[in-house]
């Protein structure tokens, strides 16, 4: 179990332990270059191949993809039909290339409006890669930042706990098994956090970008991480305070 960043300071370190992304902007990749919204989901898969490779290179321990909010169920139903069709055919051919490159697969989010087939693949998919000791790369499917605490405190009520405190609602979050992201990076050009990982977000870095997510690789993510080594973490306390090489200037 990792310490919440509120109740102790995470240690500091160039590289990010866990990174954190909304890949926004696939539909309006395909826009504009006059193709189907379903051409920029596509290409958004190579983008996140291309953005694992990158991290494990890089020693990052975490990466989390927010794939499919809860509500992204309001989207044209042609163009969901087509996400999960997507999701299904990336989990039957992408898990074994996982497996190979020693990743722990996780899917974090509800699975009530998935159909059983999928759910088959995930459940496969988590068995297989679950003793890998690399990466540990979490995508996020019909999840919600709010749907996440409230199901936490669910199970803490249901197992008759009485007073909840921040430990134990950690400890019953979907991402339990991470620590907090240290970099959210949301492409697209949008500067919001869409309801996700609320919880978790309370002290990462928010680095925002006009690329679209097809268009985010190995220098996107460089300048990201360029942003994130110039911040000064300092988690309440004073610039004063930090180690000499954890300042900024």
């Amino acid at each position: 179990m990792f310490a919440s960043s509120t109740q102790a300071v995470p240690e500091v370190q160039s590289v990010p332990r866990h990174i954190a992304i909304i890949m926004d902007g696939n539909g309006r990749w395909a826009k504009k270059r006059l193709l189907p919204r379903v051409a920029g989901h596509k290409r958004g898969l190579d983008a996140v191949r291309d953005t694992v490779k990158t991290c494990i290179d890089l020693g990052v321990g975490y990466l989390t993809l927010f794939a499919f909010s809860t509500e992204n169920w309001r989207r044209p139903a042609d163009e969901v039909n087509f996400l999960m069709e997507l999701f299904f055919v990336a989990l039957d051919r992408e898990v074994e290339r996982l497996h190979q490159n020693n990743i722990q697969l996780r899917v974090i989010g509800a699975r009530e409006r998935f159909s059983a087939a999928i759910c088959q693949r995930i459940d496969a998919a988590e068995a297989k890669t679950a003793a890998n000791s690399g990466l540990v790369l979490t995508i996020a499917a019909d999840y919600g930042g709010r749907w996440d605490v409230l199901q936490a405190v669910n199970r803490l009520h249901t197992a008759g706990v009485q007073e909840i405190d921040e430990a134990s609602l950690a400890a019953n979050l979907s991402m339990a098994y991470a620590p907090e992201p240290d970099l959210f990076i949301r492409t697209g050009g949008e500067q919001r956090i869409s309801n996700f990982l609320l919880w978790q977000l309370a002290y990462a870095e928010l680095y925002f970008t006009d690329l679209l997510w097809p268009d985010f690789g190995k220098e996107a993510l460089d300048a990201a991480l360029s942003s994130f080594r110039s911040r000064e973490r300092r988690f309440g306390r004073t610039s004063e305070q930090l180690p000499q090489a954890h300042r900024r200037g």
